[in-house]
């Protein structure tokens, strides 16, 4: 008999993702280069977990180079890696851009105060 517990998880919302201090100026260093923030972009974009093929055709830079750039965005938390076989396939990594937004809205919030 399965429980009900295990049916009802996959329609519950998922937690808020909380960024420490460490994590938020990791991507925030991730994103300081220009290809990486394009490359974040390109997979933002895509419709569907972006091949590297894809992303090496959208970006013209060396496969060492993307591979570099994949390992940074990776390292900070920005995006997921899934393998399958010798490809690997890119994904924005939920609720991790949407927490570093928060984040940066709320120093504007506390830097001019409303009158």
């Amino acid at each position: 008999m399965p429980s009900s517990k295990s049916a009802s998880s996959p329609a519950q919302p998922s937690k808020p993702v909380r960024l420490t201090r460490a994590q938020r100026t990791a991507i925030l260093k991730a994103l300081a280069d220009p290809k990486r923030f394009e490359l974040l972009e390109t997979i933002a974009r895509s419709q569907c977990p972006l091949g590297c093929t894809a992303a090496h055709e959208a970006l013209s830079i060396a496969p060492a180079t993307l591979s570099h750039h994949i390992k940074e965005l990776h390292t900070s938390g920005l995006i997921d890696v899934r393998r399958e076989g010798k490809f690997a396939f890119l994904s924005i990594k939920p609720g991790v851009l949407e927490a570093l937004s928060t984040y940066l809205q709320s120093l504007s919030r506390t830097a001019w105060p409303t009158r």
